[in-house]
């Protein structure tokens, strides 16, 4: 065998774990947007074969963003480079955090203890935000948190965090659980979701609304995305994975 088949054998007996929510109309989504729809165009009793048209935003379910997303002039969905579908992943694992506090903002003090006990964070890795916050998936209300004046209370990155992990650890990308990039009450805040346009305007790339992280370990995994190649799109639905050591 080649050592790529070799690998393949290898990673085939590891740990895998989909970080991916299945994509319906029932599922939470960006409020501005609108729910999935769909219609049945042929069946199997009636035309041999079965077909469907889907009706959805490019932002929904658990999705990348491509730079375009908020940064004119930047990266498209298709030009993003392909060796990128497959990252180092290191998780950030700060779910009690947010479960005492869901308005919780990951600080550049939490990436500094991360590193105190498992290293410097590599070059070219995907960081992800391990809140916790993909188990309120199946409450809508939950998932959202919004009081009684309208305020969404939900976790997120800070700009500062943020520009560490670009200016000093060169990471290519970044996820989390939540709709956002940044807290909901930091949006509020500052007018907008000015963490996300930092990001995205250094021609790097985000994924939003992952699941199951807190199954991840903080490091020694990868992250695997499977990406359409769609002209002109600010990103879309994708299937993420991880791969971690057996147990």
């Amino acid at each position: 065998m080649s050592k790529i088949t070799e690998s393949i054998a290898f990673l085939q007996q590891q740990k895998w774990i989909d970080l991916t929510h299945t994509v319906s109309a029932e599922i939470p989504y960006f409020q501005a947007f609108k729910p999935l729809s769909e219609e049945t165009l042929c069946t199997l009793e009636n035309d041999g074969f079965y077909a469907k048209e889907y009706h959805v935003v490019t932002q929904y379910g658990t999705h990348i963003d491509a730079p375009i997303h908020f940064a004119a002039g930047k990266d498209h969905l298709e030009q993003l480079d392909m060796q990128q579908f497959i990252l180092p992943l290191v998780v950030l694992h700060k779910e009690d955090a947010v479960a005492e506090n869901p308005d919780y903002c990951l600080t550049v003090a939490d990436i500094e203890a991360f590193e105190q006990e498992h290293g410097e964070i590599p070059a070219g890795s995907f960081v992800a935000f391990a809140s916790g916050w993909s188990k309120r998936w199946n409450e809508h209300a939950s998932y959202y948190n919004v009081d009684e004046n309208g305020q969404a209370h939900t976790p997120g990155w800070s700009l500062e965090a943020l520009k560490f992990l670009h200016e000093e650890r060169n990471v290519t990308a970044i996820g989390h659980e939540t709709l956002d990039t940044d807290t909901s009450m930091d949006c509020t805040k500052n007018g907008g979701l000015i963490g996300e346009l930092y990001w995205l305007s250094q021609n790097k790339f985000q994924v939003e609304v992952l699941a199951n992280l807190t199954d991840v370990p903080a490091i020694g995994g990868a992250i695997f995305l499977g990406v359409p190649k769609i002209k002109g799109a600010p990103g879309f639905t994708i299937r993420a994975f991880a791969i971690v050591p057996a147990e």
